[in-house]
């Protein structure tokens, strides 16, 4: 048995000392050190003077999924959780451990098999293996895995932020630009620091009570990992789009944040020749492989039925 420290932080300023203290720490799991968080006061969602919503990192999905304000005024991310896994799972995860996910990809859980991800340099088996779960935009010849998270698609799309804290102090990020691409580090996950402790996520005031949904694609019925997912908000104006917050999940590495869909639709009136039109022009960058190109008419057709469903479009 490999030697260990274990210590149980009874701040966020003890754990990012903690970690700071133990070289190749770890946060809760793994390593040779390991900080407890799980007692940390970040267990609460709190409305902001503003009318945002600031939701703590150890808040269990199934009590966010049910929180009224999250229901009333964010219903897709409260559709998210509710369509991302079972009651006894969201019992268990967390808002920071859901957003903190690896991927599913089979490559990488085999350590028999060459996964640049797990072990950088030994090349990703999934580009010419079994790939039909697996991204068709913005993947690279490092990586083609997709990020496993229903919430994280939700929150990209209704513009939340994710708040970190670690030893040179706090710091927030857009949610959509909290995952990264593969590039030629596929390694890497996130935009956090070596360090760093996600505290929670806010939900701004600016897309709160805007209509908003999720809706997901999958093998089977329920619990299962999505094949396409997406998640909108938009804001009508005078009989046109004032803003749109669209991403599609299952297609890449990380929420695809579809802002070319976005832009087409400000200032549009929400027509089904206008919807199509922003759609297809996101999914125009779309590089699907051998067995995957499925995807992209199956994204767009949910695209279309969540736009649908928010502003019931004329034909004119």
């Amino acid at each position: 048995m490999k030697p260990f420290a274990y210590v149980r932080a009874g701040s966020v300023q003890e754990a990012t000392d903690a970690f700071a203290a133990h070289p190749g720490a770890r946060y809760l799991g793994g390593g040779t050190n390991l900080v407890d968080v799980t007692r940390l006061p970040l267990d609460a969602v709190e409305e902001l003077p503003d009318g945002a919503l600031r939701v703590g990192a150890t808040v269990r999905n199934s009590d966010l999924a049910a929180h009224p304000a999250v229901r009333d005024r964010w219903p897709a991310l409260s559709q998210a959780l509710l369509a991302g896994a079972s009651g006894q799972l969201r019992n268990a995860a967390t808002t920071g451990g859901n957003l903190l996910q690896r991927t599913r990809c089979p490559y990488f859980q085999d350590l028999s098999k060459p996964c640049n991800k797990r072990e950088p340099g030994t090349g990703c088996g999934a580009l010419r293996g079994v790939h039909r779960d697996h991204a068709v935009l913005g993947h690279s010849e490092q990586c083609i895995a997709t990020h496993p998270s229903d919430m994280a698609v939700a929150l990209a799309a209704l513009d939340a932020r994710v708040e970190l804290r670690g030893p040179e102090g706090a710091r927030s990020v857009p949610a959509a630009d909290f995952h990264r691409l593969p590039g030629v580090h596929p390694e890497r996950d996130t935009e956090i620091h070596p360090g760093e402790l996600i505290t929670g996520v806010v939900l701004p005031a600016a897309t709160a009570g805007l209509p908003s949904a999720y809706r997901k694609a999958r093998d089977r019925a329920s619990y299962a990992f999505a094949l396409a997912s997406v998640a909108a908000v938009l804001h009508l104006r005078d009989g046109v789009v004032e803003r749109a917050g669209i991403a599609f999940g299952a297609l890449a590495h990380r929420p695809w944040r579809a802002r070319r869909a976005e832009d087409a639709l400000v200032g549009a009136a929400p027509t089904t020749a206008a919807f199509e039109h922003a759609v297809d022009l996101e999914l125009a960058a779309a590089e699907p492989l051998r067995d995957n190109a499925y995807k992209v008419p199956l994204a767009r057709r949910l695209a279309l039925d969540v736009l649908g469903r928010l502003a019931p479009p004329s034909t004119t």
